[in-house]
């Protein structure tokens, strides 16, 4: 049968190095967890970070909305502003209008955290190793892929 012929000879478009999900799912990785010696002493975790980010931002938002905007599921966010919750961060309660809406709104606690929270975004971001203007660009062509633009 004889050895195989490699990837890069008959399938180019195999190669790791092809893709574009590679790169920015290891990026995506790489600059999350330099986030985590910032949220550690904290107690929190990135995915609770970006809940927070949302709700000092909105200050009371639904569950749903919580989901669009991270472009996270119910089942990862329900279980996380549960815990939110018992931790005393979050208070939730249905919607008067429409009981399967739950309603997400910060304690004092929580609010009382964005203090303490308020200089990781510098923290992180010196430690990202792209200029200012390449941090922008990737920024907005981030944006640009998540909304589904094409121009």
């Amino acid at each position: 049968m004889g050895e195989p012929v490699t990837t890069a000879e008959t399938f180019p478009q195999l190669l790791l190095e092809s893709q574009l999900c590679f790169p920015l799912y290891a990026g995506a990785r790489r600059v999350v967890n330099a986030y985590t010696p910032f949220l550690r002493p904290l107690g929190l975790t990135y995915t609770q970070y970006i809940v927070f980010l949302c709700l000092w931002e909105y200050g009371e938002t639904t569950v749903g909305d919580l989901c669009a905007r991270l472009y996270l599921d119910n089942g990862t966010i329900t279980p996380l502003v549960k815990r939110m919750e018992q931790e005393g961060y979050v208070t939730r309660c249905r919607c008067r209008e429409d009981e399967r809406v739950v309603k997400v709104r910060l304690t004092e606690k929580g609010w009382a955290l964005r203090e303490q929270a308020r200089e990781i975004p510098m923290q992180v971001g010196s430690c990202v190793t792209l200029s200012r203007e390449d941090a922008l660009q990737l920024h907005r062509l981030l944006y640009r892929l998540l909304e589904g633009k094409t121009e």
